[in-house]
Parts: C-alpha cells; sequence; structure tokens
C-alpha cells in the first residue's frame, strides 16, 4: 500500500456564507430572530448538529472551551439538521438543547435548507466564517476543535489589522431553569432496599427515589459538571447515563462526557473510578489493559453479564467490558465501524449502543442508530433481532423481519424471556419475543423513554423528556399502532452509474503537517449498502482518494466512508511535537442516474478547491 498523497494547499477563491434559514427559528437567543448581516464583524462558526448522533455530542464538549475562550470575538451556532423523524420536532430540538447544556444559539432547520446551502454531507460539520461573511474552512467530524482553535486566532489578528473585527457580547440567551424534581433522567437500576437509582444526566448527578418513584431519598454528586471523587456531596459527573449493580453490592455508574466508569458505594455515598482516564478514546489508542490507564468514548449503559461489566461504548461502536477480577477494560465487539453487520464479535458493526440488558444466555443491546435490537451470544458472535439499517426506522409491529423501531435507548429483560424495548423516538414502550419471532407495542404516549426497570407485575419508565419515572402495569395484549415506516430526510447525491471518483479533502491545519513518521497517516474505508452497489473500491486504504466502480443494475443505495487523517505540529526543533488524530464517517445516499456526478467530494478537514464542488447535491 502507498502513502497518502499529499494534502491540498492551494485555496480557491473566497465563497460568500448563505444566509441561515430554518423553520423552526432561533433558540437560546430570548425568541430574538437573526440574520448572517446582524453577526457580520464577528467570527462564526456554524455546527451542523442533530441530537441523536453521538459525534456531535462529543464536538458540542470540544468546543466548550473554545467557546468560552473567544467569547468575546466568536459566535457558534449550532445549525440543528435532523436524520429521524423525531428530531424535526420543533419541541424534541428544544429538550435536547437543555438536555446537552448547549450554550450558544442554535436554528431549528427540520427541513435541512441550511444544510443544503452549505453542502453538508455528515453530522457533525463544522464551517467557519470570517467577519467579512466568507467561508473560509469547513471540518467534518471530530478532532478539529484545535485546529480550528488556530484558525480563529490568525481571524482576530487578521480582522484587528483591517478593522473588521466587532468584539462584545454574543446573542446567546440563557433559558429559565425549570424546577423539576429530575431533569432529563437517562437510566434507571432497582436498588436491594426496594429504592430506585436514576441517573439525573442534566443536571450530573444519581437520585435515589423512594419505592413510589417520586420521594427523593438523596443526592449524589456536587450536580456542577466535573471529574472528580469523592463524597455524595463533593463527587462530580459529566451526564452520568448507565447504572448497574455488581455483586459486592456497590453500583457501577457510565459516566458518559468523563469517558469513565464510576463506583458508588452505597453505604457511605462515596464515588470512586473505575476505568477510563477522563479523555476521549482516539483512533490508534490502547483498547485493552489496566482500566485506569485506557481512554473510554462515551460509555452509554452497563450490565454485570458473565462475570464482567459490560459496556455499551457508544462512541465508537462497540461493547467493551470491564473484568473487576484483574482491573482491565477490553473491547468485547465491534470495529469501529458504524453499521449493522452480525458475526464474531471481531467483526460485527454496531451502530452507537445506547442500552444493554443480560439474562442467562444473551446479552440485549439497543443499537440506537440501527434502530436495531441486537444480541451478544455467550461465544461472544453479534446477532440482529429486529432492524435492516442505518437509514430504515419507523414505528411497525409484527414479524421481527419487518419491524420497525426509531432510534431505541434502552432494553429490559421480561420473565417470560422477551425483552421491552425503549423505543425512544416512537414514545413507546415495544415487545420483542425470540420465541415467536414477534414484535409488539405495549405502551404509547411516553415521552423519550430511555430505560425501563421491572417491578413485579409492573414496569418502570424513564420518561426522560417528561422528567419522570411512570409506572405502567404490563399489559396482557398489545396497543393496536398504525404501522409508519421512514427512511432518513437526506436527498441522495445523484451520481453516475460506471467510475466515480471518492476524494475525502483534508488540508493540515496551519503549522502542522501530515505525520508519516511510522508509516501512513491516512486511512479510508469503503463499503456500501446494498454490498452489490460497488463492483470495485471496496475495502481499506491508505490514499484519501479512489476510484469506485458502481453497478448500473443498482439504482440506488448508501456509499459508507470512514476517513482518518493524522497531523502533528510542524517544528523540526521540537522532539515531541503535539499530534491531532481528525476522523469523520459519511453515509451518504446515492442515486445512479444518467448524467450525473462523476466525483463525490467529502471534506475532512479544509476546503474543496474543485469548483464543480458547487454543483453537488447535499
Amino acid at each position: 500500500m502507498t502513502d497518502a498523497p499529499s494534502p491540498r494547499t492551494s485555496r480557491r477563491a473566497r465563497v460568500r456564507a448563505p444566509q441561515l434559514t430554518g423553520r423552526g427559528g432561533w433558540l437560546n437567543t430570548g425568541e430574538k430572530q437573526y440574520s448572517l448581516a446582524d453577526l457580520r464583524g464577528r467570527i462564526v462558526i456554524l455546527d451542523f448538529w442533530t441530537f441523536c448522533c453521538i459525534n456531535c455530542l462529543h464536538v458540542l464538549d470540544e468546543l466548550r472551551e473554545l467557546e468560552e475562550k473567544h467569547r468575546d470575538t466568536v459566535v457558534i451556532i449550532g445549525v440543528h439538521s435532523p436524520k429521524f423523524v423525531h428530531e424535526a420536532e420543533h419541541q424534541a430540538v428544544v429538550d435536547a438543547v437543555e438536555r446537552y447544556g448547549v450554550e450558544h444559539p442554535v436554528l431549528d432547520d427540520p427541513e435541512l435548507a441550511t444544510w443544503k446551502q452549505y453542502a453538508v454531507r455528515a453530522w457533525p460539520t463544522l464551517v467557519v466564517i470570517d467577519p467579512e461573511g466568507y467561508v473560509v474552512a469547513q471540518h467534518a467530524g471530530e478532532g478539529h476543535a484545535h485546529a480550528i482553535e488556530r484558525l480563529v486566532t490568525e481571524l482576530e489578528t487578521e480582522h484587528t489589522a483591517k478593522g473588521t473585527l466587532r468584539r462584545g457580547d454574543g446573542p446567546y440567551v440563557a433559558p429559565e431553569p425549570e424546577p423539576t424534581v429530575l431533569r432529563f433522567p437517562g437510566k434507571a437500576l432497582a436498588l436491594p432496599s426496594g429504592t430506585f437509582l436514576v441517573s439525573d444526566t442534566t443536571r450530573h448527578q444519581l437520585v435515589e427515589v423512594a419505592a413510589d418513584g417520586e420521594s427523593v431519598v438523596r443526592r449524589i454528586g456536587s450536580g456542577a459538571r466535573g471529574f472528580g471523587d469523592g463524597t455524595a456531596d463533593s463527587a462530580s459527573f459529566n451526564e452520568p447515563q448507565g447504572l448497574a449493580l455488581l455483586d459486592d453490592g456497590s453500583v457501577v455508574v457510565a459516566d458518559t462526557v468523563n469517558h469513565a466508569l464510576r463506583r458508588l458505594d452505597l453505604a457511605t455515598g462515596t464515588v470512586t473510578t473505575l476505568a477510563g482516564t477522563g479523555r476521549q478514546w482516539m483512533q490508534g489508542e490502547p483498547t485493552s489493559g489496566p482500566a485506569r490507564e485506557v481512554s473510554l468514548s462515551s460509555p452509554w449503559d452497563v450490565a454485570w453479564w458473565q462475570g464482567k461489566v459490560w459496556i455499551a461504548m457508544a462512541g465508537v461502536h462497540q461493547l467493551w467490558a470491564y473484568d473487576p477480577a484483574d482491573n482491565t477494560v477490553f473491547v468485547t465487539a465491534g470495529t469501529t465501524n458504524e453499521g449493522l453487520v452480525d458475526g464474531p464479535g471481531a467483526e460485527a458493526w454496531l451502530a452507537q449502543p445506547s442500552g444493554l440488558a443480560a439474562t442467562a444466555d444473551r446479552l440485549w443491546v439497543a443499537d440506537s442508530e440501527t434502530s436495531a435490537l441486537r444480541w451478544v451470544d455467550l461465544d461472544g458472535a453479534v446477532h440482529t433481532a429486529v432492524g435492516t439499517g442505518l437509514f430504515d426506522f419507523g414505528h411497525r409491529d409484527g414479524s421481527a423481519e419487518q419491524a420497525l423501531l426509531q432510534h431505541p435507548l434502552g432494553v429490559t429483560a421480561l420473565p417470560d424471556g422477551s425483552v421491552a424495548i425503549s423505543d425512544t423516538y416512537n414514545h413507546a414502550l415495544r415487545r420483542y419475543d425470540p420465541a415467536t419471532g414477534q414484535v409488539t407495542t405495549l405502551a404509547t404516549d411516553l415521552r423519550e423513554p430511555s430505560d425501563a426497570v421491572l417491578v413485579g407485575d409492573d414496569i418502570l419508565v424513564v420518561e426522560s423528556a417528561r422528567h419522570r419515572l411512570t409506572r405502567l402495569r404490563l399489559p396482557e395484549e398489545a396497543v393496536r399502532v398504525e404501522s409508519v415506516a421512514h427512511r432518513t430526510q437526506r436527498a441522495a447525491t445523484e451520481v453516475a452509474s460506471g467510475e466515480l471518483t471518492l476524494d475525502v479533502i483534508f488540508q493540515a491545519p496551519a503549522g502542522q503537517k501530515l505525520d508519516t513518521r511510522y508509516g501512513p497517516s491516512t486511512r479510508l474505508l469503503v463499503s456500501a449498502t446494498p454490498p452489490g452497489l460497488l463492483l470495485a473500491g471496496e475495502g481499506a486504504g491508505t490514499d484519501l482518494n479512489r476510484t469506485l466502480a458502481l453497478d448500473p443494475a443498482v439504482a440506488e443505495g448508501v456509499l459508507h466512508v470512514s476517513a482518518m487523517a493524522a497531523s502533528c505540529d510542524d517544528d523540526p526543533a521540537n522532539e515531541y511535537p503535539a499530534c491531532r488524530v481528525h476522523q469523520q464517517d459519511w453515509g451518504v445516499p446515492v442515486r445512479l442516474t444518467e448524467g450525473g456526478a462523476d466525483r463525490l467530494p467529502l471534506v475532512l478537514a479544509g476546503m474543496d478547491d474543485r469548483d464543480d464542488q458547487d454543483d453537488q447535491d447535499a
């Protein structure tokens, strides 16, 4: 294999930034509506995101420091561009902005109008606009905050000298806090005492509630976003989610945004750290070893199974495990590629696993981004019970082969061997019975249910967006629901059948270069759904461009592209230069048409210097 070609360094003609339009209007602005003209003189960073996307949540966290450091010159605007139907609901966006602590204006764009104007192809994508209103950079995926911070500093210097930089307060207006007992709770756990422990995610706490599911017994955690061990009052969490009871009576907590597992001593309220470094795992880092020395990536749920703590590692589309016997962590399933592929753990593909439930012979997995219910057998192989892939979702009961879910976040084992599914974006509790292969609906009119706990003949549902636990009697008969099927709202890109040039654009940030000291610094992985769409060009390589051969007999499909590039400080005098990994996964719906484009550009970082990008569909 050959090394990747040098990144482009040429600069295309400046492009005026398109206007910002979205039918849902603006959030976090005190109800004021804005245009780009209102922001002239400021450096504007558009963050195209959708709240189902774990990579988007990573970028929200990456931007916090930059946002604070350059608050008087930079305005970050989140452009919410939905993937799922539920994400096009305005109230759902309002909820997500509060849930994830977004402290900048957000434009709700349910029809993807601004997404299309900026020719965006992936969540997340960051676009930098200079104080004169011109697009100067575009970055897809994670890991770009350092490069953008450097660009911002350059733009501040340049436009201060030109007299075109305007400093001052930004348009962000904080919403009024709501006085609810819980705020967007994530997961719940029945405790031996008869009480329940709930992850009060948005308030960065754990809350023990009485058997009634309402009365507060105690709170664990300071309530401030942080990563600190200590007593119930002094310890701190960062958007905690999953909870599991260990053999010694303690509780393990998936401390999601701290990328860590924490341990709660129920008797004393003391919190300690079991696994994770507090930093997000990145490609190339160790995937096994001493638990406190290996980084994790957005652990969303945990379950005790086969003598280990299994971890739904949503941030890298994998399952991991923590072994308390020797305090180690390791990967158990998933390749880090996002998708739905069954098989041995080392070969299977998952997509943001977010819920776990253990039985004697199976570990059930709510695989949220494929709207799927998966399971792991005793040999570690991954199977699919319900779901077909990244772009098909809905609410349809019946045989599992054709049933549809919409971004489920939780799964609960039931006594008869079936499982209840917290079908989050359908606002429903569903049931899958392995004995009959049937999917039914147990309850509707829930609001973003994210977990459920069995309590005798009842089930206690975490209604995350209603900020409460709701007790339901498990029904003997299913609820009748009209079937609805959806596909992602993204328009397909029209491409020519035959040869298609895939061109991933990467420009190393200023002052950095591709890191080739230990071999190729770039990686490209390509596959397709259906697989027959690709006659040639599938697989892994190190060039960032590739010629694909598309089968003209396959009218449409999805190209799955995963790219990674590592760049380091370009200073020969520095023996240990700082390095950054830039990575992104794209799922590009394509339609083969006569006269379609013969080139598909995907911007990882920088700007595409080919004029024909302007002609591409979003």
